[in-house]
């Protein structure tokens, strides 16, 4: 029996994926890309803002069309919109064999058995659970990089945000676990682990009663084969004191932190349901550049939220001309129904939220160019990501970029390298967000 995957959304939910694929592995399952000779397809699903929404229901009704156009047998939704639509799902695609929920994935091999035994499935247990994974992960990611999630779920309770009612409330994958599963994954190749969860800054507090990312990351810099460590989604006002030392003293760890902020006007970051304001922000930033220069700071921004106004997008564009972020991206406002913001007065228009939007990137890029022309000169470790056709370079990234959503650097070179291989380069040029380079 073959499967084909089709994972959507975040890398979070692509670590999911990755498990649920090990355990399919281990149940003799083979794996294609190809619909037409899938028996089986998983779909992981996505529904954070409405464009992921439309993309999971649009992939849902393509690969319904192969079980009359292919061999399909079963078709299995598991993820977030799987979690929050069930009922619509079953309504409207009837086509739909399987629906799984966020915390009851690790059943997939189970609920396969029972779909192909003629079964029709809900899955759905416990939303407060974690998944109970003892077969390793199978990485999609190339085999030199890999994410490590290492919570589930959130206590925020942001107004924009529906997460907390599909994934549960926050809890901390246990220290030994995520040990031994990046023990398991630097044993198969993988360099760089990218730590990953809806939050990652206050890891550890459920179970330890007390924030531990810091002791985590120790652990994690103490394993051989891993060179580099990254970290992703810290919520700004989470950030701590000895979180900031062990990225400054920790040689694995990349000076690099993604954290989202949303916005800075403290009228909006209060209607927001956000915990920190304008103050706090621009003080966690200078503490961070003070005690680690050389850092990159990436955050997210959300224009056009209930109520603002041209006053605010103004205050917005001040903000990020003076905080110069070194990469920044801005969504539109997307009203998700159940959450308060979307019940809020003063929606604002599309072509404003769109305008807006356009405004923070066209200033941004400004900003990002000025910065990437500054690092010619410099000299930096690079993880090798491929060559490039018929051409004497390579593409690949430094401790600057995450895979998929930051910049790279080209690097001419007549050596042979190998995707994850380490080398030094000398950036000799600058093309917008990207950097040219060549070895040292």
């Amino acid at each position: 029996m073959k499967i084909m995957f089709v994972s959507l959304g975040c890398d979070k939910n692509l670590t999911d994926t990755e498990e649920m694929l090990g355990i399919l592995g281990a149940s003799g399952y083979e794996f294609t890309n190809d619909e037409l000779e899938a028996d089986i397809i998983v779909i992981n699903s996505c529904c954070f803002i409405n464009d992921a929404k439309e993309e999971s229901i649009n992939t849902i009704l393509e690969m319904a069309e192969y079980k009359t156009n292919g061999k399909l047998k079963a078709l299995i939704v598991t993820g977030c919109l799987a979690e929050r639509y069930k009922d619509e799902i079953i309504k409207e695609i009837p086509e739909v064999d399987a629906i799984v929920g966020t915390s009851s994935y690790d059943s997939i091999a189970e609920v396969i058995k029972k779909v192909l035994a003629g079964e029709s499935v809900q899955e759905f247990k416990d939303l407060n659970r974690l998944p109970e994974i003892t077969t390793n992960r199978l990485v999609t990611t190339g085999g030199y990089y890999a994410h490590l999630k290492i919570a589930e779920g959130c206590d925020k309770h942001c107004t924009y945000c529906i997460i907390p009612k599909i994934r549960g409330k926050y809890r901390s994958v246990p220290m030994e676990n995520l040990v031994k599963q990046a023990e398991y994954l630097a044993s198969i190749g993988v360099k760089e682990l990218i730590l990953v969860a809806q939050e990652t800054t206050i890891y550890g507090k459920d179970l330890y009663g007390e924030k531990s990312l810091h002791i985590l990351l120790k652990k994690l810099s103490a394993i051989r084969e891993i060179k580099m460590i990254r970290i992703m989604y810290c919520y700004p006002e989470e950030i701590y004191d000895e979180l900031i030392d062990v990225i400054a003293e920790e040689k694995k760890i990349c000076h690099y932190l993604d954290m989202p902020i949303q916005h800075c006007s403290d009228g909006i970051l209060k209607r927001m349901g956000r915990r920190t304001s304008k103050e706090e922000l621009i003080a966690t930033v200078n503490k961070l550049r003070e005690r680690i220069p050389d850092i990159v700071l990436r955050t997210t921004l959300i224009a056009g939220f209930p109520g603002e106004t041209e006053k605010e997008h103004e205050e917005m564009l001040q903000f990020v001309d003076e905080m110069e972020f070194d990469r920044l991206g801005v969504f539109t406002y997307s009203p998700e129904e159940d959450t308060p913001a979307a019940n809020m007065d003063n929606q604002i228009d599309e072509e404003v939220k769109e305008a807006w939007r356009d405004d923070i990137m066209e200033l941004q890029q400004e900003i990002a160019f000025e910065k990437s022309e500054s690092m010619i000169g410099r000299e930096l470790l690079v993880m090798v990501e491929g060559k490039i056709a018929n051409e004497p370079a390579y593409i690949g990234r430094t401790y600057m970029d995450a895979p998929g959503i930051d910049g790279n650097i080209f690097i001419n070179t007549g050596e042979a390298f190998m995707s994850g291989d380490l080398v030094m380069v000398k950036v000799i040029g600058a093309n917008e967000y990207d950097l040219i380079g060549e070895v040292l």
